[in-house]
């Protein structure tokens, strides 16, 4: 059994990505941008990808990368979580990295790795590992069709676009029109993309790349909803020792300790779901169940974690100042992305084959 504990590079990995999120994702900052037409910010994923190579980290030496594996893209999953960082990590330098290792696409991988270029799966962020999804035309050589949901796409410079064909088609953004939609996650947006006879290079097979990519989506998402839910109980817990009632604090009360203690215990039992999901995607071992287990578990343990914090901040949580509620979003559209508890739970009922009654 694999030790499921932070190694020292682990740990220090995440302190960089902590230091380095402080200096650029501040949560005033975040909330300044969501108020405009360009939420994500570039300048903090420049600096985790052309300055800590971040973006590599699950691709290759050959390919330029770091060659690391998926608990150390766990680990800077949680901090980004924690900071609610509006950046197409998840979308891109996991997701869209893992359908393009499927395919041996060396030359796009080479690009991501750098930090040049941002890819975006074009599959709908609802979709579960294992399920349908849907795909656009192939006539005369050239894509025509629509998708919706698509995390990120409106930051993508090149998307990931199964056709009918059942190929997996590199598509440039530019020669798409991305719309966006109203999202709740206002730091994770989405938006429909539209083809009309535009060219694309075919990749690979489209059903081994998209069930491989939403299948680590789903396992290493448990690390972002990790990072959430640790930020939202540790960032209350601070706020209930300094408010003060009756001439004391509120921490003290014993009916908000017992709340705050069940919440602890819940968010320690996610990590534990969270590292052994990203562990056996490294290994390879049980990696379907595993990810199935984390993510029945991991939903309703952030969007817990988030509308506690959001109640216990009192007045100040509703306002749109503080960054609770950017976090309550976050947590509240992690629970449907790459499919909901409930579809992971029926998962997990056949891989271990006890299916529901």
């Amino acid at each position: 059994m694999s030790d499921l504990l932070y190694s020292e590079e682990e740990e220090a990995l995440r302190a960089a990505v902590r230091d380095l999120l402080t200096d650029h994702c501040d949560a005033a900052g975040v909330i300044a941008r969501t108020e405009t037409d360009t939420p994500h910010d570039l300048t903090a994923w420049k600096s985790l990808t052309e300055a800590m190579g971040l973006a590599g980290l699950l691709i290759p030496e050959e390919y330029g990368g770091q060659g690391a594996g998926h608990r150390e893209a766990a680990v800077v999953l949680e901090e980004l979580g924690r900071a609610v960082a509006p950046v197409p990590y998840l979308t891109s330098a996991v997701v869209a990295t893992e359908a393009l290792l499927e395919c041996a696409a060396g030359r796009t991988l080479t690009e991501l790795a750098a930090g040049r270029r941002i890819a975006a799966l074009a599959v709908g962020l609802h979709t579960a590992p294992g399920a349908a999804f849907p795909a656009v035309r192939l006539e005369n050589g050239t894509l025509s069709g629509s998708l919706t949901g698509i995390a990120d796409a409106a930051v993508a410079d090149v998307l990931l676009v199964p056709a009918d064909d059942g190929g997996l088609y590199a598509v440039r953004a530019a020669d798409a029109t991305v719309t966006p939609r109203t999202s709740l996650d206002l730091t994770r947006p989405l938006a429909d993309v539209a083809l009309d006879g535009a060219p694309g290079e075919r990749l690979g097979e489209a059903e081994p790349a998209v069930r491989r990519a939403l299948r680590t989506g789903a396992g290493l998402l448990a690390s972002e909803q990790l990072g959430l839910a640790d930020w939202t109980l540790a960032e209350t817990v601070r706020y209930l020792k300094e408010r003060k009632q009756f001439n004391r604090s509120v921490g003290g009360f014993q009916a908000l300790k017992h709340r705050l203690a069940a919440l602890w215990l819940e968010t320690a039992h996610l990590r534990a779901a969270a590292r052994s999901a990203a562990d056996a995607l490294a290994t390879g071992e049980d990696a379907d169940v595993s990810v199935a287990v984390a993510q029945a578990y991991a939903a309703p343990v952030a969007v817990h974690a988030a509308e506690e914090a959001l109640q216990l901040h009192g007045g100040i949580g509703m306002t749109w100042e503080h960054p609770v509620h950017l976090y309550l979003k976050r947590a509240k559209a992690d629970s449907i992305a790459y499919g909901t508890a409930g579809a992971h739970r029926a998962a997990l009922a056949t891989l271990v084959e006890l299916p529901a009654p």
